[in-house]
Protein backbone atom coordinates (compact mmCIF):
# COMPACT_ATOMS: atom_id res chain seq x y z
CA UNK A 1 0.00 0.00 0.00
CA UNK A 2 0.99 3.39 -0.73
CA UNK A 3 2.26 6.15 1.95
CA UNK A 4 -0.19 8.41 1.92
CA UNK A 5 2.19 11.21 2.84
CA UNK A 6 4.27 10.36 -0.90
CA UNK A 7 4.02 13.66 -2.95
CA UNK A 8 2.78 12.99 -6.89
CA UNK A 9 3.94 14.89 -9.41
CA UNK A 10 2.18 15.34 -12.73
CA UNK A 11 3.09 17.28 -15.97
CA UNK A 12 1.22 20.03 -17.26
CA UNK A 13 0.40 17.86 -19.93
CA UNK A 14 -0.64 15.25 -18.39
CA UNK A 15 -3.01 17.17 -15.94
CA UNK A 16 -4.45 18.82 -18.76
CA UNK A 17 -5.01 15.90 -21.11
CA UNK A 18 -3.78 18.33 -23.87
CA UNK A 19 -1.01 19.78 -25.58
CA UNK A 20 -0.77 23.44 -25.95
CA UNK A 21 0.63 26.16 -28.63
CA UNK A 22 -2.02 24.14 -31.26
CA UNK A 23 -3.08 27.59 -33.21
CA UNK A 24 -6.63 27.40 -31.32
CA UNK A 25 -6.56 30.89 -30.59
CA UNK A 26 -5.82 31.37 -34.14
CA UNK A 27 -8.68 29.60 -35.45
CA UNK A 28 -11.55 30.80 -32.93
CA UNK A 29 -10.20 34.44 -33.28
CA UNK A 30 -10.37 34.30 -37.15
CA UNK A 31 -14.07 32.44 -36.89
CA UNK A 32 -14.56 34.97 -34.70
CA UNK A 33 -13.98 37.56 -37.15
CA UNK A 34 -15.89 36.05 -40.00
CA UNK A 35 -19.01 35.46 -37.71
CA UNK A 36 -18.75 39.38 -37.12
CA UNK A 37 -18.23 40.37 -41.00
CA UNK A 38 -20.82 38.04 -41.90
CA UNK A 39 -23.35 39.73 -39.08
CA UNK A 40 -22.34 42.86 -40.56
CA UNK A 41 -23.24 42.55 -44.17
CA UNK A 42 -26.89 40.98 -43.55
CA UNK A 43 -27.37 44.17 -41.77
CA UNK A 44 -25.68 47.26 -43.67
CA UNK A 45 -26.76 45.53 -47.38
CA UNK A 46 -30.09 45.44 -46.67
CA UNK A 47 -30.14 49.54 -44.76
CA UNK A 48 -28.48 50.43 -48.04
CA UNK A 49 -30.69 49.28 -50.49
CA UNK A 50 -34.00 50.31 -48.30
Amino acid sequence: MADQSDTIHIGEDAARGAVTNTGLRYVLGFSLALAVIAMSAVWIIPALWG
